[in-house]
Formats: C-alpha cells, sequence, structure tokens
C-alpha cells in the first residue's frame, strides 16, 4: 500500500499521508509526498491541492532516529518551499495532530482547515535539544506573531484547535469532515493569489521592546538545557529577515543543536521512555483486564495524590480511610486542588466539579469490592500492609487487581498475604502522585504477565511512565537513591556543608539538591524507614545527623526547618545551627573536615548511582540500563539534558574511566564504593551500557 495516496476529486487532488502509528515523516513518505506533489503540480486537470493524514494524526512530525542516522534526500525544508510557492492553492487538512515537522508541513501550505476536536498542534523540538529546522521559527512569528510564536517554541507547548484558530494559525475549524470542507475551501481558492506565510512581513515595530532579551534571560534552568533555548530565540529573532535568509539561519542552528550531547541526551529520553513500556513475554496477544473503577486505601498525601491522577483521567475513585476526620482533610484536599487548577487556567470550572463528582468517599474497606483496580497507599510498615492485603483479598472481587504503593517493602511477601498472589504487584507513585511522570511498576514473582500489561497501559492512560521493576528493597529507584543520599551524608560529615551540596547538584543541572529534596518530601519519612531497618555499622554513622535532625522536630518544609529554616514563602534559607550540629557530629566521630570541590560532589554523586544501578541491572531488578535512567529523569529530578546517570557513565566519563574512579573511591572509602562486577567487566571489553540494552533485545 502506498504511503501517500493521491484521490483526485474534481479540479481538487487530495494527498492523503498514511504511515501508521503517527504518520511519522520519514524517508519513505518524503520520497512518496514528492512523487505525488510533483504529479499533482504537474497536471493542468488539477486546480488545487489538498493535504492531510488518516486516523488521528496528520503528523506527529519527524522520524526522530534519522536525527543521529542522517537525513537522506528529499530534505523536508526544501519540499515545503515547493508547496509554499505552488502558484495552485494548497490547504492543509489538519485531521488530528500535527507537531513538529508535521506542522512545519502544514506551515508551507497557503491555508490551514483544522478538525474541530484536535487538541495537539505545536512545535516541541525543544524537548529533543533542537529547534524547528523546516521553516518552523521562520513562518510561526509571521502567522500567529512574534510573542505568541516564541512562547510556543521555547516552551514546546501544545494549542487545540480553537486556541489555533483564536492567533491565526488556522483559517478555518471544520465542524464536520475536515477533508470534505478543506477541498470546499481549496476550489474557493481557485483563481486566487496564493497567501505565502513566508512572504509575510513582519513589522519590527510591532515587537514588544526587549521581547528577545528578556526571553534570554527567562531560559537560565530551561528543561532543554543550555543551547536550545538560544538558539530557537535567535532564529525566531531572524524571522524579520527574509524568509530564505531566516531560513538557512534556523537550519545551520537546528545542525548544531542536534550535534549538541544535550540533544543526544534529550532524544536518548525519549526513546528510553518508550522502550521501557516494552515487557519481556509480553506481547500484543496478552489480554489486557478491563480497569473501569478504581478503589484507593488511605486518604493520606499519598493516596489522594493518586486518586487525583486517577479523576485527571477520567475514572471514578473510591476512597478509603479509618477514620473520619482523615476522610474529610483527605476528600477537602483533592477539592481544593481540583479548583486550584481551574482558577489557574489548567482546566475549566465544569471539568473541575465532574472529576469531583466521580469521587466517593468511604469509612468502609467493603466499599472497594466492586473496584477493578485497588491500591493500598498507607504508610510504610511491612505487618501492616500485610494485614490490609489479608483483608483485601476477601473483598476483591476476582479479577481484580490489587497494587501496594510501598516505595521499599517486599511485595512478595505482601501478596503472599493473599490466596490470588498473581493479582497483587507494586504501583509506586512518586509525591506528589498528580504531578510526578514516573510510576514504578513492581513485579512480584507471581504477578500474572496481563497484570503487568494492564498496569503499564493505565500507566499511559493517566499519564504516567510506568517501568518495571523486581522485588528488592528500594525496587530500582529509591535503592539508587539510598546509594546516593548515603554518599552526600559522607560527605557532610566530611565537611561540605549542605548549601554546598545542594548548590553543586543545582548548578549542575539537578532540579533540586539532595538535602533540599529531602526538606521537601519530609524527613520524617526516611527516618521511619531507617528507625524500622535498624541501621548499624557505617549506615548508621551516616544517618545521625538526619536522625538529629529529626529528632529536633525538625521534618522539613511542613515544620519549616529541616537541613534548612524556610520562610513563610517556603524559601530555603542556611542554618547555622544545622552547620554547627554537622561539625560537633563530625568531632565527635574524629573525623577532620575538609573543603569538598563541586566537582567532586558531583562525580561521587553520579558514580554512585550508576554504580548501584548496574548492581541492579546485573541482578535482575531492572530490566535495561535505560529504565534506571528514565526512573531518575522522570521522578528524581534528574535533567533530561544530562541524560541520566548510566547514559552519564557511557557518554561523558567513560566506561573505563568511571571503574578507575569508583575503584580509587573504594581504596579511599572502603566497602561502600565496591565497584559493580558488571562496570568491571564492561570496561575491560570496552562495552558500553547502551551496547548491552541492544544485545538483551536483539536475545
Amino acid at each position: 500500500m502506498a504511503i501517500v495516496e493521491l484521490e483526485r476529486q474534481g479540479g481538487v487532488a487530495v494527498l492523503r499521508m498514511n504511515n501508521p502509528p503517527v504518520n511519522a515523516l520519514g524517508h519513505a513518505l518524503r520520497v512518496d509526498l514528492e512523487k505525488h506533489l510533483n504529479e499533482a503540480l504537474a497536471d493542468p486537470a488539477v486546480k488545487a491541492i489538498v493535504l492531510t493524514g488518516t486516523g488521528r494524526f496528520f503528523s506527529a512530525g519527524a522520524d526522530i532516529s534519522e536525527f543521529s542516522l542522517g537525513v537522506r534526500e528529499p530534505h523536508l525544508q526544501p519540499m515545503i518551499g515547493r508547496i509554499e510557492g505552488s502558484d495552485k492553492p494548497m490547504v492543509a487538512a489538519i485531521n488530528g495532530t500535527a507537531l513538529g515537522g508535521g506542522l512545519e508541513l502544514s506551515l508551507g501550505c497557503h491555508y490551514r482547515v483544522v478538525g474541530k476536536d484536535v487538541r495537539q498542534l505545536g512545535l516541541p523540538e525543544i524537548t529533543l535539544g533542537i529547534l524547528p529546522g523546516a521553516g518552523g521559527t521562520q513562518r510561526l512569528p509571521r502567522l500567529v506573531g512574534v510573542e505568541q510564536a516564541l512562547q510556543m517554541i521555547t516552551t514546546g507547548a501544545f494549542i487545540d484547535a480553537v486556541k489555533a484558530a483564536k492567533i491565526g494559525l488556522v483559517d478555518k475549524v471544520a465542524d464536520g469532515d475536515v477533508v470534505a470542507e478543506a477541498v470546499a475551501f481549496a476550489r474557493g481558492q481557485i483563481g486566487n493569489p496564493p497567501r505565502r506565510v513566508g512572504a509575510i512581513v513582519i513589522d519590527k515595530a510591532s515587537i514588544p521592546a526587549g521581547l528577545f532579551d528578556k526571553a534570554r534571560a527567562s531560559v537560565g534552568r530551561h528543561p532543554s538545557g543550555p543551547v536550545a533555548p538560544n538558539a530557537a530565540i535567535d532564529a525566531v529573532e531572524a524571522a524579520t529577515l527574509p524568509v530564505a535568509e531566516g531560513s538557512a539561519l534556523e537550519r545551520k542552528a537546528f545542525v548544531e543543536t542536534n550535534s549538541s550531547p544535550y540533544a543526544r541526551a534529550l532524544q536518548y529520553k525519549f526513546f528510553a521512555e518508550r522502550q521501557a513500556a516494552n515487557l519481556p513475554g509480553i506481547g500484543p496477544n496478552v489480554r489486557l483486564r478491563d480497569i473501569k473503577t478504581v478503589g484507593i486505601l488511605g486518604a493520606g498525601t499519598m493516596g489522594t495524590g493518586i486518586s487525583l491522577a486517577f479523576l485527571n483521567a477520567g475514572f471514578p475513585v473510591t476512597v478509603v480511610e479509618t477514620a473520619q476526620e482523615a476522610l474529610d482533610k483527605g476528600v477537602a484536599r483533592i477539592k481544593e486542588t481540583l479548583e486550584a487548577n481551574a482558577k489557574r487556567g489548567r482546566i475549566t470550572e465544569a471539568q473541575a466539579n465532574d472529576r469531583f463528582a466521580k469521587l466517593t468517599p468511604s469509612l468502609k474497606m467493603e466499599d472497594l469490592a466492586q473496584a477493578d483496580l485497588i491500591i493500598e497507599a498507607v504508610f510504610e510498615n511491612l505487618a501492616l500492609k500485610k494485614e490490609i492485603f489479608a483483608k483485601l483479598d476477601k473483598i476483591a472481587k476476582p479479577g481484580g487487581i490489587i497494587a501496594t504503593n510501598t516505595s521499599t517493602l517486599d511485595v512478595n511477601a505482601i501478596a503472599a498475604e493473599t490466596k490470588r498472589p498473581q493479582d497483587v504487584l507494586g504501583l509506586h507513585f512518586f509525591s506528589p502522585a498528580n504531578i510526578m511522570r514516573l510510576l514504578e511498576i513492581v513485579r512480584a514473582e507471581k504477578t500474572a504477565p496481563d497484570v503487568m500489561a494492564t498496569a503499564m497501559a493505565i500507566a499511559k492512560k493517566i499519564g504516567k511512565v510506568g517501568v518495571q521493576a523486581g522485588v528488592c528493597d528500594g525496587f530500582v529507584g529509591n535503592r539508587m537513591l539510598h546509594a546516593y543520599t548515603s554518599e552526600v551524608y559522607a560527605m557532610l560529615l566530611e565537611g561540605a556543608m549542605p548549601r554546598e551540596i545542594d548548590g553543586a547538584m543545582e548548578a549542575w543541572g539537578m532540579a533540586m539538591g539532595p538535602l533540599a529534596v529531602g526538606d521537601l518530601a519530609g524527613l520524617d519519612v526516611s527516618y521511619r524507614i531507617r528507625q524500622e531497618r535498624k541501621l548499624t555499622g557505617e549506615a548508621a554513622q551516616f544517618a545521625r545527623i538526619p536522625d538529629k535532625i529529626v529528632e529536633m522536630g525538625r521534618h522539613g518544609q511542613k515544620t519549616g526547618a529541616g537541613f534548612y529554616r524556610y520562610d513563610a514563602d517556603r524559601k530555603r534559607q542556611v542554618d547555622p545551627e544545622i552547620e554547627a550540629l554537622i561539625r560537633a557530629e563530625a568531632e565527635g566521630l574524629q573525623i577532620k573536615q575538609r573543603h569538598v570541590p563541586a566537582e567532586e560532589i558531583v562525580e561521587r554523586c553520579l558514580l554512585r548511582l550508576a554504580n548501584e544501578g548496574a548492581k541492579i541491572l546485573e541482578e535482575g531488578i531492572a530490566l535495561r540500563a535505560s529504565d534506571c535512567d528514565t526512573m531518575y529523569l522522570n521522578g528524581y529530578g534528574f535533567p533530561g539534558w544530562r541524560g541520566g546517570p548510566m547514559w552519564q557513565v557511557d557518554n561523558v566519563i567513560g566506561m573505563k574511566a568511571a571503574a578507575e574512579k569508583i575503584k580509587a573511591y573504594e581504596a579511599k572509602y572502603g566497602a561502600r564504593w565496591r565497584i559493580a562486577p558488571l562496570i568491571e567487566r564492561l570496561s575491560k571489553e570496552g562495552g558500553t551500557f547502551a551496547a548491552l540494552d541492544k544485545s538483551r533485545r536483539a536475545g
């Protein structure tokens, strides 16, 4: 079947792109499109041309794999130039999602008709560490204005059909069949001079004073890193030049940004997230369980966050608590969050009311009996969770999935309390659960394949990135985090103050430093876990400082003090009392303190993460090194443009250098730095985590 089909409707040629699943503008589609475009342009019987897509996609843009392999001719940019230069009216019938190169293709057309239900129109290239490379930075400002274009391009945000019409991106919103209306629109333009977007001249006087300088000043901590945002601003500013000149500058900037390590890291992130959904032994033939209703046990911070995640995705939710006061507080928190989102314009008031109406509060666990999915979200205590699951086993309906939100505990032991361990798994949400993208899906020893497949599908439905983990203490994410935080606590005793550790990691790119994160999450949470574990030896020594801080009544932001003090706006302030405590603890342990350079802080944090990740990978707790990175990029504030700790070893530090550094730290600090056998082996073989992942996929 042809990738592009040409259909004649009287004097109008309809070119229909059909390249499932998303109509990516890969080489084969471009070849076919050029062939049929030439045919339509050369045919004197064709008076106008309509370009459209199939299904839910006009086109989601370029085939991203070509960015690293090299793009073959025909290239998209000159093809768009030919479309724009046509003397025959060209109309884009935007039937569905049009992103990146897909939207740029529509901008090359003289007119755009969009389906009324289209929700995703945009230029999201910035999220891949690049900028639009086929005229997007030149044509969009001419059509919608420089200020609006700059906002769309530097954020990568999507707009819907209504907004597109309001700002002038499209000429018509179709109420019915978008292709039929586009064909009628095209017929109406026959004989008229085409409106070429590239020919529109931007009046410099219309650009707000200082707009570009303000934009550059605002991208200091952009999620795409330090290169692409500034390049995109420069390119949009060049839209005041003739389109050919501006497009040449845009193309040069595209090539430069695409060759940066930040773009490689962000494109790796894109593919790693998609690869995480591929679970071994679970093919497309596995039938998913039907999840229509959800029950949440626990209305605390985590339970209400999980409830919101499902309510926002349209699921009816029953939330159960043991006491009326706790239930009322949880329900109020959900209502307040929905109302706040409506006030900020994220959802409408009607949507907020509809979502809240789907919430059923209860004090009876028996009210979870009809839920297709039950998620237990009580605090981290194995005995309590086992007791709850024994009760849920008697309540949950046959075929219902029962999940625990534990972040560290033994899911096998929890599942063993039921007569249906095949229906049990871990669904580890990250706080705040309605916002954080990561969902660590813990596959217990007896979890059924269809339960795993269903959990992965549910993650996608509620806007999460699902990643499989096996059962061990802390699974993947928190086991790596434990290694990371233990090194941070060790550096405190060595002389690095909280402001220095957090400052080093934030300057490197982390959203928040590790100690500030602890204050945000609540220091009492990890304190309770440590108390249950009854730490000994070096681990107990490193825990002395955070334990004493909690015992002082300082639990973090929620109490106004933790590693830092916080003002009324929760702005952190260095606290001399804590710095004095750190120095006193070091003196008591006879540790001579020193200045720990920022470079060493970053290196030790990264290598402890990667070394633990390698151990987890070798043990089979994680399926892929890229899964470890996906967790850190989506659940732990790791900057996307840094690729993840495993990517850093492959692409920045180098496997051999990492092995040498880890061994040097082991010689200095002992067992906690024992090198992962996998890193040692790969360093000797000249291997990488990426090559290992690839070989496992091939196998």
